[in-house]
C-alpha cells in the first residue's frame, strides 16, 4: 500500500470541484483531485449540438472564473440583459441590466464548455494531481483524513473535501444527516432552434404548478427547464408534439421550435444536510445542499462555496480544523438556506391553485415589478452584487 500526501484532496471533478482545485492551486498548494471520468478536452469551435445541460452564471461567479483564467471563449456564452416572468394569472415581473448599470444579468451557457475551460487549467498545473479512478473508503482521525482508492492507493491530507453530487460518496462516510424533500416534480430539459429572435431575454412562465423557463443561447436557439408533475406524458411524446408543447406553455413567444438533440428529465429534490462539514472533511456544492431550479441558483451557490472555502483555508495554518470548518459554514449557511427557502416558497406559492392565493401571488408579482428600488435590490442580490 502506498500513501501519497497533499494539501488537500477534492473528491469530485465537476464545476465545483475542479474551480476549487484550480483556485487552491493558485495559492500553491499540492491538490490531489478525484475524478473517475475527467472531460474531454477537444471540444470544437463549430461544433454543431448542443450540451442539454445549461447554466445561469451570476455576474460575480463570471468575475471569480475569469479571476482563474476558467471562463470559456464568448462564442457559447450568451449574456442575458432581460428577464421576463409571468405568474398564471396575469402578474408579471421584468428585470433589467440597464436599470441596475450592469452590461448583463447572467450568461447562459452549456456545462461541458465551462467545465473544458476549468480542465484546461488544472492540466496547466503542476501542483494539481488528477486521479481516475474509484474511491474504497475513507477515514478520519485527530490530525489527517485519507481516501483509499479501489487499487489500494491512499490519499492522504489534513482536509477533504466533498465536490461529489446530490448523492455524495463522501457525505454518505460521515455522520451527516440529510433532510431530503422530493417536489414530486421533475425538470425536463432540451434545446431548441427558434423562429423569433429571443432578444437575450431571459423568459419564465408558472403555469397551473409547472415552471417553465427559456434560457436565450447563442445563435437564436434556447435552452428549456420545465418544472414538471407531468413528467411520463410529456416524455412520452415524439420530439415534435414536445416541441408544440413545450412553445404552447410559453405563449408562443418566440414561434416555432425545431428540436436540437435529446431530451433528459432529472428528479427535483430539496436537499439540506444537517451540516456542511464533518471532522476533516467539507462539503460543496450538491453535496452540501441542493434547490429547485426556478431561480437558476443551484451551480451559483456552489461556486459561492468555492469562494468562501478558498478564502478561508488560504490563510489557516491546519486546513482541517474544526474552527475552521465552522467558520466556513458559518459563512455560507444563511445564504444558502436564504435560497433555498426563497425557491422553496415560491414553488409552493404557486404549485397552489386555490383562488385567494392566485390573486395574492400575482398582485405581488405586479406590485414588486412597480417597486423600481425593491426590485432592483432582489436582482442584484441574485446577481451576487
Amino acid at each position: 500500500m502506498s500513501i501519497a500526501y497533499f494539501d488537500g484532496v477534492i473528491v469530485g471533478g465537476g464545476l465545483v470541484g475542479a474551480a476549487l482545485a484550480v483556485a487552491l492551486a493558485e495559492q500553491g498548494k499540492e491538490i490531489a483531485l478525484l475524478e473517475l471520468r475527467p472531460p474531454q478536452l477537444n471540444l470544437q469551435a463549430d461544433a454543431k449540438d448542443w450540451d442539454a445541460r445549461i447554466y445561469a452564471i451570476s455576474p460575480a461567479n463570471e468575475q471569480f472564473l475569469r479571476s482563474l483564467n476558467a471562463w470559456p471563449d464568448m462564442h457559447r456564452v450568451q449574456p442575458v440583459s432581460h428577464m421576463d416572468v409571468r405568474g398564471d394569472a396575469g402578474g408579471k415581473i421584468e428585470f433589467s441590466a440597464p436599470a441596475i448599470h450592469t452590461s448583463h444579468l447572467t450568461s447562459i451557457l452549456e456545462n461541458r464548455w465551462l467545465l473544458q475551460a476549468i480542465w484546461q487549467r488544472i492540466k496547466g498545473m503542476d501542483n494539481i494531481h488528477v486521479f481516475s479512478a474509484t474511491a474504497q473508503s475513507l477515514n478520519s482521525d485527530e490530525h489527517a483524513a485519507s481516501v483509499t482508492l479501489h487499487d489500494g492507493q491512499v490519499l492522504s491530507a489534513p482536509l477533504i473535501m466533498a465536490a461529489d453530487g446530490a448523492n455524495s460518496w463522501v457525505r454518505t462516510q460521515t455522520d451527516i444527516k440529510v433532510d431530503a424533500k422530493p417536489y414530486h416534480h421533475h425538470g425536463i430539459v432540451a434545446n431548441y432552434a427558434i423562429e423569433k429572435p429571443h432578444g437575450n431575454i431571459a423568459r419564465q412562465w408558472f403555469k397551473q404548478g409547472d415552471v417553465l423557463a427559456y434560457l436565450p443561447l447563442p445563435q437564436e436557439r434556447i435552452s428549456i427547464v420545465w418544472s414538471t408533475s407531468q413528467t411520463e406524458a410529456l416524455m412520452a411524446l415524439s420530439d415534435g408534439a414536445f416541441a408544440e408543447r413545450v412553445a404552447a406553455q410559453g405563449e408562443h413567444s418566440l414561434g416555432k421550435l425545431t428540436p436540437i438533440g435529446r431530451r433528459f428529465a432529472f428528479e427535483l429534490i430539496l436537499r439540506r444536510p444537517e451540516k456542511m462539514y464533518a471532522p476533516r472533511i467539507a462539503l460543496l456544492g450538491d453535496a452540501a445542499h441542493t434547490i429547485h431550479p426556478l431561480a437558476g441558483q443551484g451551480v451559483n451557490l456552489g461556486f459561492g462555496d468555492v469562494m468562501a472555502l478558498a478564502n478561508i483555508l488560504q490563510d489557516a495554518p491546519d486546513w482541517g480544523r474544526n474552527s475552521v470548518l465552522r467558520q466556513y459554514e458559518a459563512e455560507r449557511l444563511h445564504a444558502v438556506r436564504s435560497m433555498q427557502m426563497g425557491c422553496d416558497g415560491l414553488f409552493q406559492l404557486f404549485k397552489t391553485e386555490a383562488a385567494p392565493l392566485a390573486w395574492l401571488r400575482n398582485t405581488g408579482l405586479n406590485v414588486v415589478n412597480q417597486m423600481g428600488g425593491l426590485k432592483n435590490q432582489l436582482i442584484r442580490q441574485a446577481m451576487g452584487l
